[in-house]
Order: C-alpha cells, then structure tokens, then sequence
C-alpha cells in the first residue's frame, strides 16, 4: 500500500475560503495552525501515554493560493509585493502568530497589486511531529528508539524533500500542478530554522528585531547592555525590553539581568521595540562557518536588515589601528557559500545601507565630507576561511589582496554579505582596524587591550545608529531591486 493509499487520522479539513482582508486571511491562518499543533499534540501525549493511535497521525500545514491571469504591470519600482507573470502560486505557512505582521502586510499588497482574492486552506504537506511540538518546552520528541513505539511509523518526521534552499538557490522545480512558489522559503524549512535559532542562540525566535547586528567579539555585549539600560531610561527612545541569552527579560534599566549557566554557541541579544523594529545583536564568533550558520537561519524571520560590526585586518600601510573600514565589494575566499552561490555571482554595495553607515560614521565620529577620510576608509574587504593565513606562504595571498584591491581581512563579511544577497536581505559592513599583519603590527594582548577600550564603544554605537536610521527609511526603499532575480517570489 502506497502512502496515497494509507488512511490517516487528521484533523477535520474545511474547505478554502477566498479572502480580500488580509487581516482576515491571517486569521484564518492562525485557526488552521492552531487546530493542527492542537491535534498532533493530543495523540502525541496520547501515543506516549500508552493510547496508541489506530493509524498514523497526519495534519498538514495551512497555505496560500494566488491564481492571476493577467499580465498588466504593477508599480515597477517595487521589488516585492506581486508575481512576476501569471498563474497560480503557493505558499505553505507555519507560526502565522510569530509572522503575523510580515505575513498581513505581504497579503495585502498582493491583494493591492493584483486586484485578485488570496485562497487560504490547506496544503498536502505534513507538519512533522517536531516541530508541532517545540513551542511547548515540556514536550519532548524522543529519539528513534527511545519510545514504546516507533515514531516514523505514526508520525511525520522532517523531510529534506521540503526542508531546503531550491526557492532562493533558484533551483525550485514545480510539481506536476505547475504552482510557483510565493515565499522564500517552504513552512518546513521555516520551522527548521527556528528550532536551530533556539539551539544556537538560547533565544526565543520571537524576540528576535528586524535589525540585526552581527559581531565577532564578546567585547561588544557588555557595550550593548550598557546602551539597552541607558535606552530604557528614556522613554522617548522607543525601547521597552532588553532580552539576554537564556531569555532573561528586564524593562528596568536597574534590573539585574541573569547570565546563563553556561553561554551558546552565539550569544544574542535583543533591544526591542513595538512591532519588532528593535535591534538584534548576535556575537557569531570567528570564522565562516558560524557566519553562514547564524544568517541562514536568522534569513527566515526575513528581518530589515543585517550589518557586520566586527574587527577586521588592515592591509594599508595608511590605516591605523582603530580606522574603520565601509565595504564596498568582497573578496570571497570564505569557500563556506561556493555550492549556494558561486564566487562568480557579483556581491554589490547596496547605496541605502552604506549612506545609512556613512552617516552613522560621521554621526560619531563629528567628521564630515574630505575629514572622513582621516578615520574611514571605503574598499574591498576580503574574507578567508583560515584565520592564520599570514603563518603560510604568503605570496599568493597578497598578490591576490593587491589586485582585488583590498584594503581589509577578516572571516566573516563576506558571508554575511553573499548570504544577504542570497537570502534577499539588505546587508552591510563596518569593520574596525584592530591590527596590520602587512606590516608587523599583529593583534597581541596587550595592543588589543588598549585598543577594545578605545574603539568599542563607538564602533557599536555606529552601528547602532546606522540602524535606526534604517528605521526611519519606508522598507521599500531600504529593500533593493538590486536583490531580485527574473522570476522572484511575491512575498519579501
């Protein structure tokens, strides 16, 4: 017997509704999410109470339907908000709670572009047992072999077939329905990422802003909590909690703020605002792998934007240490990304994130025009995957350097870059000058210590204000066409 075949124990199905309000399509969204995690968890806690279920439990996610005939142009200087050329397209949906306002302002531009209803029912695609059950803390999912039972043969499990990149790598084949896809990434592969996100960061997903900051040293956290108490002092600022790992939420800016037992693999912290438009700042470590790693999944929550803080090489002889470096191309040798996207793909500057930075420089720093030139320097950052590359043969390293033109090293810009190109997420970069391997000056202890005092500080603030001039910019603008291929998804 085929799986066609098979009968299942599901959750009543009602049949789609066609919706012009997509505060109410939302809604709809919601009651069909809930009555599904409500189902799976009753036979689940049943099946592992001893109440076996008669046949394999299934209930499947809620999606939606945009049927469009017509190939009359919407506003061409949008880049998302309509399809690109007529027919059906789908998207299946998880969490519609947590994506509520993405997923309400989204719909309503389709409905807006198109003059056309959304259809929102159910898809045919399973909601593994999983991730049904990893908003209740409580539940655990045991591993095969660890029940009275074996959980493949009465639930769903993940499914790489449905947990993957196809949609934004723009290798997505349609099925035999010839339905195109109307969101980046599939439900599954949503709920995949929010699951590492937990793991990895010790925070909710629903803390998480639309403005994220990454950085590569722990220095920076205690800079941003000293901020977050000063910005929750004003109540003009905006600001209403601080989050820290581990989820420990304070509103008073006096509040002592718990550290956890023991700190995760990337440390985050979130300065929240109404409506999610705080910041977010992630300590991702060093190196290419936890880079691509935290922006691979934080790329689901589909933020505003993300911009790398972090302390770089330099490789001019007229730097010095504590300059900051405005990337304006990369070099790729981060290798991390070469599979997803290939190092001939360009990476371009996108202007309204550099002119958001620029100014925060000049913001801090009180140089303008000619004047910044004396502590900032536009060029191309380059990324290797080898933090100790100087200890090799270094001719072929800095011949490349040279004729690349670069003018700072790291490991990590350059795949938060690809990977915001990739994933259709405004991205930046502001490195700190934190040592001149060329040129014998080598980050040592006692150079780095007098150094973090100095620089810090000021770094992060501008990247902080970067980001709340960001916040000000209406996000179709801050949201490039320059980020778009021939046939893209409706949705951001």
């Amino acid at each position: 017997m085929t799986e066609s075949e098979t009968e299942f124990l599901s959750p009543k199905v009602p049949a789609p509704q066609l919706f012009t309000d997509a505060a109410q399509a939302v809604e709809c969204l919601c009651a069909l999410y809930d009555d599904a995690i409500g189902f799976l968890k009753t036979r689940f806690l049943a099946a592992m109470a001893g109440d076996m279920p008669g046949a394999r439990v299934r209930a499947c996610y809620p999606q939606i339907r945009l049927v469009t005939t017509s190939f009359a142009e919407v506003d061409s200087r949008l880049s998302f908000g309509h399809v690109s050329e007529p027919g059906t397209h789908v998207a299946t949906i998880t969490r519609p709670d947590l994506f509520g306002n993405y997923l309400r302002q989204q719909i309503a531009l389709l409905i807006e572009n198109h003059g056309v209803p959304v259809e929102i029912g159910v898809s045919e695609t399973p909601i593994p047992v999983h991730f049904a059950m990893s908003s209740d803390p409580d539940i655990l999912v045991p591993h095969q072999g660890a029940a009275r039972f074996t959980l493949r043969d009465l639930f769903d499990v993940p499914d790489l077939g449905t947990t993957n990149d196809d949609i934004v790598n723009g290798t997505f084949t349609p099925g035999p329905d010839g339905a195109g896809p109307l969101a980046p990434f599939s439900a599954q592969r949503v709920d995949y990422s929010l699951a590492r996100l937990a793991h990895y960061t010790a925070t909710d997903p629903e803390h998480f802003q639309n403005f994220v900051l990454f950085t590569n040293y722990q220095f920076y956290v205690s800079e941003f909590e000293d901020f977050a108490r000063k910005a929750l002092a004003d109540p003009a600022s905006g600001y209403e909690s601080f989050v820290a790992t581990g989820n420990a939420e304070i509103r008073d800016p006096d509040a002592p703020l718990p550290g956890p037992a023991k700190l995760p693999q990337m440390p985050t912290y979130h300065l929240k605002r109404k409506d999610s438009s705080g910041i977010t700042l992630v300590n991702i470590g060093v190196g290419p792998s936890n880079a691509k790693t935290a922006t691979d999944h934080i790329a689901v929550l589909r933020p505003r934007a993300w911009i790398m803080v972090g302390h770089c090489a330099g490789l001019r002889n007229s730097q010095s240490l504590g300059d900051f470096v405005l990337a304006h191309a990369y070099l790729r040798e981060d290798r991390v990304l070469d599979d997803d996207l290939p190092v001939w793909v360009p990476i371009p500057a996108l202007a309204e994130i550099q002119i958001a930075l620029e100014r925060a420089v000049a913001s801090e720093t009180r140089l303008d025009g000619y004047d910044l030139k004396r502590v900032m320097r536009t060029g191309t950052v380059a990324s290797f995957d080898n933090r100790n590359w100087e200890l090799r043969e270094t001719q072929g390293p800095v011949q490349r350097l040279s004729q690349s033109r670069a003018i700072a090293l790291d490991m990590e810009s350059a795949t938060i870059a690809a990977n915001g190109f990739r994933f259709r997420v405004p991205y930046g970069t502001l490195l700190c000058v934190s040592d001149k391997p060329l040129h014998g000056e080598l980050k040592l202890p006692g150079m780095a210590s007098d150094f973090y005092k100095g620089q810090v500080e000021r770094h992060l603030m501008i990247g902080i204000r970067a980001m709340e001039y960001l916040r000000e910019m209406p996000l179709e603008r801050i949201h490039s066409r320059k980020l778009r291929s021939f046939n893209e998804t409706a949705f951001l």
